[in-house]
């Protein structure tokens, strides 16, 4: 049984998304955006619908999780194809990399929207002010509307709430996109991108939940969390770990010994 704090929240959120009459729910699959895709289907009904982007910076289980989740809440999914390595200035990975794909992305999620008379609603919770992410500035300018911040969700709150509604996302790893693994100024290319991808893939299926492969030039920086850095290193997967991202395409394969964290390419900035 949650709260009465968080009851209150979530009795909150409800009536906020009543108000917008129709949404669609801008939907990855994570965490966050799957509680409010049921929040807003809990709510609303068939006046709420999922709106998917497909591009080459999300992992390819991801688009496969939100067609499955879609299907099991009986909500409507619409999907958008972008082209993001073709947006001026983003493959130079510049530290406003985020500001300018967002911009992208929501302006093909917003015309879905607008066919359909609907409110664009986001997933960005409280805990989203405390890193460093220019893309909120590009939800501000084109009134995305993030109902799990404005209600003060933490990202806590939220899979306290979602486990004690059945989401099987509850403690689901967080998953940032694609593009983030890159150390900022450095060329960001499809190819990378599939490497990163396929490497972070290995390694999830040898058993480790919260993984990041940063790329540093033709080295991978394994991040998994701190209590894993042990079985990760032990002589057998070491080996098979290491084998596995050289055939991906690194040439060299080192670990972080402080552990994942979020955002950790933000901290030269």
């Amino acid at each position: 049984m949650v709260s009465e704090s968080l009851q209150g929240k979530y009795e909150k959120l409800k009536q906020l998304l009543k108000s917008y009459g129709k949404v669609a729910v801008a939907f990855s699959s994570g965490v966050d955006s799957t509680f409010l895709l049921h929040s807003s289907v809990e709510t609303l009904g068939k006046n709420a619908f999922a709106v998917t982007a497909a591009a080459p910076i999300f992992p390819a289980r991801e688009a496969e999780e939100a067609a499955a989740l879609c299907k099991d809440f009986g909500v409507e999914q619409f999907g958008c194809a972008v082209d993001v390595l073709a947006i001026e200035g983003f493959t130079d990975n510049p530290p406003n990399r985020c500001y300018l794909c967002k911009r992208v992305l929501f302006s093909n999620i917003l015309d879905i929207a607008q066919k359909h008379d609907a409110v664009v609603v986001d997933g960005t919770n409280l805990d989203d002010e405390g890193d460093y992410r220019p893309g909120m500035q590009a939800l501000a300018e084109m009134d995305v509307q993030s109902p799990l911040r404005e209600c003060g969700f933490t990202k806590a709150d939220i899979r306290e709430i979602s486990r004690e509604l059945g989401l099987s996302t509850w403690d689901k790893p967080s998953c940032a996109c694609l593009a983030s693994r890159f150390v900022y100024g450095d060329q960001i290319d499809e190819e990378h991108l599939e490497m990163v991808d396929r490497a972070e893939q290995a390694l999830m299926d040898e058993g480790f939940a919260q993984v990041r492969v940063r790329v540093h030039d033709d080295v991978a920086r394994i991040e998994v969390l701190a209590q894993d850095v042990a079985r990760l290193v032990s002589d057998e997967r070491r080996e098979r770990i290491a084998e596995t991202l050289r055939e991906v395409g690194f040439a060299y394969v080192s670990v972080d010994l402080i552990g994942y964290r979020t955002g950790s390419m933000n901290e030269t900035l």
